[in-house]
C-alpha cells in the first residue's frame, strides 16, 4: 500500500485538464490547446517520477491503492503498477504532448464551431485517462468499465474530427468508419462482459469473496487459478478464456478481426489515428498478457497454437496488403496489423525472450508508428491527397521531411540500430525455441517489410519533382518538436534498450512463474557434454 494516491493522481490529472479546457471561454482556442498541452506534460512528469521510484526487483505490483467500490459484488477500486504496465504508462504519457502538438490545428477539420478546439482537446485527454486506468487496474470489473468507456471519446475523435474535406461522400465514409470501429469493439466488449460475469459466478461458487460472494480482485483470482482453487472444469475455463481473448483480439487487432482498423485510421486525423493504433490498441495486447495468461493459464496453453497461427497469418497478411496499397495512410495501417501479429506471437510463445520482446515491441511499435504516421500526415496536409502516385521528388523540395520519413520507415522494417529491431529479434528467437515453423514463416515478413517501405520511399520521395509538389515546404518548428523526440527515441532504444528491459524482464519472469511456464531446455548439448561424448566415442 502507498500513503499518497500516486496512481489516482496520474489518471485524474488528464480528466481535470479536460474539465478545465471545456470551462474556458469559447473564443479562447489557443488557450484551450495550450492548457491541454500543459496538463499532458504534467502527466508525463508524474509518470517519470513514478518510474524513478519504481523498484524492478521489488514487489510485483507497486504503488497499490485499494478502496471499497461495490462491496456487495466484491468489486474494489484497486490500482497497481508492474513493470509492463509502467512502460506502457510511460509510452502513453510521452506520446500525448506530441500528439497534441501534431494535431494543433486538427480541430479545424470539424468546422467553425466555437467550441470545436475545446472539445477535441478534451476528448484526447479523456482517452488518455481511460487508457491509464486500464493499465493500472487490479480489479477485473474496474478494468472492464474503462476498457469499454474509452470507445466513446475515441468514436467522436474518429467520426467528428477527420481530415478536412468538402466531399460529402468522404464525410459519410468517416461516419461509417467511426460506427464500424464502435460496433466491432462494443461487440467484443459484450462477449467479454459475459466472461467477466461468468468468472464472478465461478469465484462466488468457490467462496473466494467475502461473506460467500464472488470477487473481482485480480490478484485473488490469479492466485486461485494458479493454485487449482478455481473449481470450474476445463470446459468452463476455456469458454471464459475465449470471452476475454475475443475482446482483446478485436481491440489489438488480430486477424481476422482487424477489418475496422484501416478504415478508422484513414478516417481519423493523423493524431487521432496514432492515439488509436499506438496507445488504445495496446490495451488489447496488454490484456492478453495480463488477463488471458494469468487468469487462465491452462486455457492459454490449450489455445496457444491457434492464436499463434492467427498471429502468423496476420503478420504475412498485413505485410502483403501493405505492398498493394495506393493510399499512404491505409498502407501504414496495414503495417500495424502485421506488427500486432508479432506482439501477439511473442505473448503466446510463452518464453521469457518472446514475451520480453512482445512487451518491448508494444513500446517500439508505438514510437515508430507515431513517427511514420505523423510525418505522413504532415505531408498529406501540405499536398491535400493520400494517393501515393501523386507524390514524387519530395526529397528535393522538403529534404528534412523526407529524411525523417526514411528513418521512420526503416524503423518500421526493423532495421538493425533502430528500436523495433531489438523487439522483433527477441520475439523471433524466443518463438523459435518452442514454435520453429511459426518463427520461420514470420521471418518472411522482414523481406516483405523491406519491399513496402523502400518501394514507398522510392515512389514518393525520389525522382523528379512531380507536378503539384513544387511548393511543398519542409517541416516547421512545431512539427520538428514532434518528430525529433520520436526519431531520438528510435535511435536510443535501438542502440540501448536496457533501461526499458530492466522494467520488463522481472515482470515477464513473474508472469511466467505465476502461470507455471518455463523456457524450453536447450536442444544442443553443452560444450563439456559434447566433448565428453566425443572422447568416449573415440575410446570405443
Amino acid at each position: 500500500m502507498t500513503t499518497y494516491p500516486w496512481l489516482t493522481t496520474l489518471w485524474l490529472l488528464p480528466v481535470v485538464g479536460a474539465v478545465v479546457v471545456l470551462a474556458l471561454p469559447a473564443t479562447r482556442r489557443v488557450l484551450a490547446r495550450s492548457v491541454a498541452l500543459t496538463f499532458s506534460v504534467a502527466v508525463l512528469v508524474l509518470a517519470v517520477v513514478l518510474a524513478t521510484r519504481f523498484d524492478p526487483g521489488g514487489e510485483q505490483y507497486q504503488f497499490v491503492e485499494s478502496h471499497e467500490w461495490i462491496p456487495a459484488f466484491g468489486a474494489g477500486y484497486t490500482l497497481g503498477l508492474d513493470g509492463i504496465a509502467l512502460v506502457l504508462v510511460l509510452l502513453t504519457t510521452a506520446l500525448m504532448p506530441l500528439l497534441i502538438l501534431a494535431g494543433w490545428h486538427d480541430d479545424r477539420a470539424a468546422g467553425s464551431g466555437k467550441r470545436v478546439a475545446h472539445t477535441y482537446m478534451a476528448l484526447i485527454l479523456l482517452v488518455e485517462a481511460m487508457v491509464l486506468v486500464s493499465f493500472l487496474a487490479l480489479d477485473i470489473l474496474l478494468f472492464y468499465v474503462f476498457f469499454e468507456a474509452m470507445l466513446i471519446p475515441m468514436y467522436f475523435l474518429i467520426g467528428g474530427f477527420g481530415p478536412r474535406t468538402a466531399d460529402v461522400q468522404l464525410r459519410q465514409q468517416r461516419s461509417r468508419a467511426a460506427v464500424k470501429f464502435l460496433l466491432y469493439n462494443l461487440f467484443g466488449g459484450l462477449i467479454m462482459l459475459a466472461a467477466v460475469i461468468g468468472l464472478y459466478v465461478v469465484t462466488a461458487r468457490d467462496g473466494l469473496g467475502a461473506d460467500g460472494a464472488g470477487t473481482f480482485d485480480f490478484r485473488a483470482v490469479v492466485a486461485a487459478a494458479n493454485s487449482g482453487e478455481l473449481g470450474a472444469g476445463p470446459a468452463v475455463l476455456n469458454a471464459l478464456f475465449l470471452g476475454f481473448m475475443f475482446a482483446f483480439a478485436v481491440k489489438a487487432p488480430l486477424w481476422p478481426l482487424h477489418t475496422w482498423l484501416p478504415d478508422a485510421a484513414v478516417a481519423a486525423t493523423p493524431s487521432s489515428a496514432v492515439l488509436m493504433m499506438a496507445v488504445v490498441d495496446k490495451v488489447g495486447t496488454f490484456g492478453m498478457l495480463r488477463y488471458c495468461l494469468m487468469l487462465f493459464p491452462d486455457a492459454s496453453g490449450t489455445y496457444a497454437p491457434l492464436v499463434i497461427t492467427l498471429a502468423v497469418i496476420g503478420i504475412v497478411y498485413g505485410a502483403l496488403l501493405a505492398i498493394g496499397q495506393t493510399d499512404l495512410m491505409r498502407l501504414i495501417a496495414y503495417t500495424s496489423i502485421s506488427h500486432f501479429g508479432f506482439i501477439i506471437l511473442g505473448i503466446f510463445a510463452m518464453t521469457s525472450q518472446a514475451q520480453s520482446g512482445a512487451a518491448l515491441y508494444m513500446i517500439n511499435h508505438g514510437i515508430s508508428t507515431a513517427a511514420l504516421f505523423l510525418i505522413a500526415g504532415f505531408l498529406v496536409s501540405r499536398r491535400g491527397t493520400r494517393i501515393i502516385a501523386e507524390y514524387g521528388g519530395v526529397q528535393k523540395v522538403a529534404p528534412v521531411l523526407a529524411g525523417t520519413f526514411l528513418i521512420a520507415g526503416l524503423a518500421t522494417l526493423s532495421l538493425p540500430g533502430l528500436a523495433p529491431f531489438v523487439s522483433e529479434f527477441l520475439v523471433l528467437i524466443g518463438t523459435f525455441s518452442r514454435y520453429q515453423l511459426a518463427a520461420i514463416i514470420a521471418t518472411s515478413a522482414l523481406v516483405l517489410a523491406a519491399v513496402y517501405v523502400l518501394w514507398l520511399y522510392q515512389r514518393m520521395m525520389t525522382g523528379p519533382v512531380r507536378k503539384g509538389n513544387e511548393n511543398l515546404y519542409d517541416l516547421v518548428p512545431r512539427e520538428l518538436a514532434v518528430v525529433v523526440p520520436l526519431i531520438a527515441a528510435l535511435l536510443f532504444l535501438g542502440l540501448y534498450p536496457k533501461p526499458v528491459l530492466d522494467f520488463i524482464d522481472p515482470a515477464v519472469s513473474q508472469t511466467l512463474t505465476t502461470i507455471g511456464r518455463h523456457d524450453p531446455a536447450p536442444t544442443v548439448p553443452a560444450p563439456e557434454a559434447g566433448a565428453a561424448n566425443l572422447q568416449e566415442g573415440g575410446h570405443k
